[in-house]
């Protein structure tokens, strides 16, 4: 076998944002697969074949990723963000596990800016101590899962990145998971709903957590990050809001 597969991450939006070695990777790929409206990223050139699909398809696509691979290919799936965050790398090794016959191509994980951080980098530092980041999606596992890990990331104070926040079909699931954290942190904490990061119309906005159950302009294009009980906010013309990293000097859980 003479191909290789590369799992990239693209970054938030920005190409700014997508480091060199990405960039390397596409330019000399034969193949690109991916969730259609990251493959429409790619610019086209002679010599290299799109494969966009449906988001649902990840199985699917990683094993004709490993096919094409296997034939030769210079192969590479695309994620946004990191490949390893909510996206195509595990998928990947999944469809590894069930074909053996793949298990020695060479495979490579390339990592990308995730939209947590770049967020985080908009407002200021959010993400300074401890997080997690959970996805709202109930897609691929039960809400009650989702709920359980919400409540022991809140009672645990950690900051968190909330994934996939809403759709049309999960348009309450924000709501449900702000009324949660609400019955463990103050009001007040400060939350940043961004949206279109890297991409035209970019927006950044800062909200009380109380706000956020009813706030309308998160989105499947947005990330909501929400503060721990330590989070704050620095006004000004333009507000920053930071985790602190000592914990020392506040009384204790």
């Amino acid at each position: 076998m003479t191909g290789t597969l590369t799992i990239a991450g693209l970054g938030p939006g920005s190409d700014a944002l997508v480091t060199p070695e990405v960039s390397a990777a596409l330019a000399s790929a034969t193949d690109i697969l991916g969730y259609a409206p990251y493959v429409s990223r790619v610019q086209p050139r002679p010599g290299l074949t799109l494969h966009p699909s449906d988001n649902r398809e990840e199985l699917a696509r990683a094993s004709e990723a490993l096919r094409l691979a296997a034939e030769g290919g210079q192969v590479v799936v695309v994620s946004s963000g990191d490949p390893g965050v909510f996206a195509m790398a595990s998928a990947v090794f999944e469809a590894l596990e069930q074909a053996p016959q793949y298990r020695e191509l060479p495979i490579r994980v390339l990592p990308g800016i995730t939209a947590m951080l770049a967020a985080s980098a908009r407002a200021g530092a959010p993400l300074g101590h401890d997080f997690c980041a959970i996805n709202l999606s109930d897609n691929l596992k039960p809400w009650a899962l989702i709920e359980k890990r919400l409540r022991l990331a809140a009672e645990a104070d950690f900051a968190i990145a909330l994934y996939n926040p809403r759709s049309v079909r999960r348009s309450g699931n924000l709501a449900e998971a702000a009324n949660l954290l609400l019955r463990h942190r103050p009001p007040e904490t400060p939350c940043i709903i961004a949206r279109n990061l890297g991409r035209a119309g970019e927006t950044i906005e800062i909200l009380p957590l109380a706000s956020l159950a009813g706030s309308a302009s998160a989105d499947m294009l947005s990330i909501v990050l929400v503060g721990s009980s330590r989070t704050r906010l620095v006004p000004g013309e333009k507000p920053r809001v930071y985790t602190p990293r000592g914990y020392f000097d506040e009384p204790p859980l």
